[in-house]
């Protein structure tokens, strides 16, 4: 009997037991009946039906910012529609005083954090405006480097612990981002000076055109916390409730000296990557209606119904409020001042060389003309 020389690493057996250690966690399933009561958030009667009215607000903004950009009425958009859960209900989780740091995809929790509605249409139409926040606002212009956020966020982390904040920092990044430097030189660093930031990686399955299998043999993307030597979990992306419990888990945590914490959501946009790509030339109807099935505003529609607390009547009232503030807010958008160049140019520079000197007086004779 030949017998079978015994293998001196189970290689196989690390990578199958991953999925044991990151299971999906989830409040409401996809008819919003509650499966999980341990994770259930404590939240109020009117703060449930303020979550459901935001992300009402964040569909309905969705919509018409495509439709605008469609018009040429503002620049590229980045549309958002089906990650309202992952994006809103993380924002609604924070507290006074923490600190966002969104991608270009993640326009509505910035807004809802404080940006001014005029301001991110002045952000869509390339306007300098749309990032000059106040000083004393708790947020980063949307950033579009991909993955630098990342390295930003540990940074303004250990600056509030250095400082002595019991406030946390949230940044989100999309699940084609894990695979860029910057993203993990950012929760190593945060890991390492145990620095209070919250990581979003909001797992939409594609990377532009590219699926998530495609870009990482990863099985999961939370765990690649663990290489940072930090806590990494999955959520469902289109659970609002499961989502508000983990980054409010995550606060308690961070905030508590323990550093970091990572949380894929498992999420699906409907729309293009940006108004530029044809979705269709790499993805099926199918896979669209599917991710529809899991709609968040389906499960909290069904879920606040059953407990008498939202109505058609009320959905529509929200959403036709939020046409009024976007049609006011393109109001103010017209009034706005124009850009200049010789702005653009007085602000590269702390003191500006010749050369820039003298662009900066032809384009201001040219700017009175």
């Amino acid at each position: 009997m030949i017998k079978t020389k015994k293998r001196m690493f189970e290689f196989d057996s690390l990578l199958n037991s991953v999925n044991e250690y990151f299971p999906m966690y989830q409040v409401l399933d996809e008819t919003g009946k509650v499966v999980n009561t341990d994770l259930m958030p404590n939240l109020s009667n009117e703060e449930l039906v303020d979550l459901m009215e935001r992300l009402v607000w964040g569909r309905t903004y969705d919509k018409r910012v495509t439709l605008l950009n469609r018009q040429g009425q503002l620049g590229n958009y980045a549309p958002s529609g089906g990650q309202e859960a992952s994006q809103l209900a993380s924002q609604y989780a924070l507290e006074k005083g923490d600190y966002l740091l969104p991608t270009y995809r993640d326009l509505p929790p910035l807004i809802q954090h404080g940006m001014p509605l005029k301001q991110a249409f002045l952000w869509y139409k390339g306007h300098m405006d749309g990032n000059n926040f106040p000083a004393d606002f708790a947020a980063m212009p949307a950033q579009v480097i991909i993955g630098a956020q990342y390295t930003q966020a540990a940074g303004v982390a250990l600056g509030f612990k250095k400082r002595g904040r019991k406030n946390v920092v949230m940044t989100y990044i999309g699940d084609g981002g894990t695979s860029q430097g910057d993203f993990y030189e950012g929760i190593n660093f945060a890991g390492a000076f145990n620095a209070p930031a919250i990581f979003i990686v909001q797992n939409n399955l594609f990377g532009i055109s590219t699926p998530r299998y495609k870009q990482t043999k990863a099985k999961t993307l939370a765990q690649k916390a663990i290489a940072a030597g930090i806590p990494g979990i999955q959520v469902d992306g289109m659970d609002p409730l499961a989502i508000y419990t983990a980054v409010k888990e995550a606060r308690k945590y961070a905030i508590a000296g323990n550093g970091p914490v990572l949380i894929e959501t498992m999420t699906f946009r409907y729309g293009p990557h940006t108004m530029s790509d044809d979705p269709k030339r790499y993805r099926g109807q199918e896979l669209v209606a599917e991710w529809e099935k899991r709609d968040c505003l389906i499960r909290m529609r069904n879920y606040l119904s059953e407990k008498g607390l939202w109505s058609d009547e009320k959905e529509n009232e929200v959403i036709e409020a939020t046409k009024i503030q976007i049609k006011d807010a393109l109001a103010e958008v017209a009034n706005a001042e124009p850009q200049k160049i010789s702005e653009f140019l007085k602000i590269m520079y702390e003191e500006a060389p010749q050369n820039i000197q003298e662009q900066i007086k032809i384009y201001e004779e040219k700017e009175r003309a």
